[in-house]
């Protein structure tokens, strides 16, 4: 599999036609980023939060979430429908022991507007949700696991996965199909009838709580980005 380079980045615009994305189907990676020079670490962009502060640790970039602030969402410069993010995500122990237990790690598809296909972990919680969020901040879990052995606690690595992919043909067409994985193992899959409702197009991740979410702590590497190949 050969990826893009990491170098100097315009936005990618990533279109998945005439494709039938099942789950079986080629995965082609279009966007890799290590999180080890400054220049990579500058194709990530804020896309939401109040407060958020970032740094480089040098081989991953570091979230601080900060003052009246519940997440800090960051994206990369793939758009597009039908795409796969991965990335190895930290809670780190600099979290105040307060936040830990309601803290969570994410993968977010389809961003735009405050709506989005989210993936998230707690990390001390060993859960796991797949939500549908809409744009008026309505939350639709599409998806609960909980006593997973794969979601890894403090200043652990916690490799993550998230899939959405209309389907273009038979009974499920036009509705979407999402798949949620933990360190390798499917965890979730699901199909949303109402791929509709979500018209943005940005990939990413985020760090954040349901409550205010000041001090906690996380970090994001090794971030890879497919779309399903026309095989």
């Amino acid at each position: 599999m050969r990826f893009l380079r990491t170098g100097a980045l315009a936005t990618l615009l990533v279109v998945a036609a005439a494709i039938a994305p099942l789950a079986s189907a080629t995965l082609v990676g279009v966007y890799r980023n290590p999180m080890e020079s400054k220049g990579q670490l500058k194709q990530v962009v804020k896309l939401s939060g109040r407060s958020c502060g970032r740094s480089s640790s040098g081989h991953a970039l570091r979230v601080v979430v900060g003052k009246r602030t519940k997440e800090c969402s960051y994206r990369t410069p793939v758009i597009g429908r039908d795409l796969e993010i991965a990335a190895t995500e930290r809670l780190l122990s600099g979290t105040p022991k307060s936040l830990r237990t309601s803290t969570y790690l994410a993968l977010n598809l389809r961003s735009g507007g405050g709506a989005r296909y989210q993936f998230v972990v707690f990390p001390l919680q060993r859960k796991a949700q797949l939500r549908k969020v809409h744009a008026n901040g309505t939350v639709v879990y599409l998806d609960v696991e909980k006593d997973l052995k794969q979601v890894r606690g403090l200043d652990k690595a916690n490799e993550l996965r998230l899939r959405a992919f209309n389907v273009t043909e038979g009974d499920e067409k036009g509705n979407c199909r999402i798949r949620a994985f933990v360190g390798g193992k499917l965890v979730s899959n699901v199909v949303d009838e109402g791929a509709g409702d979500l018209t943005g197009r940005a990939s990413g991740f985020s760090v954040g709580s349901a409550k205010i979410a000041r001090g906690a702590q996380a970090s994001f590497d090794d971030v890879v980005v497919r779309v399903p190949g026309p095989f």
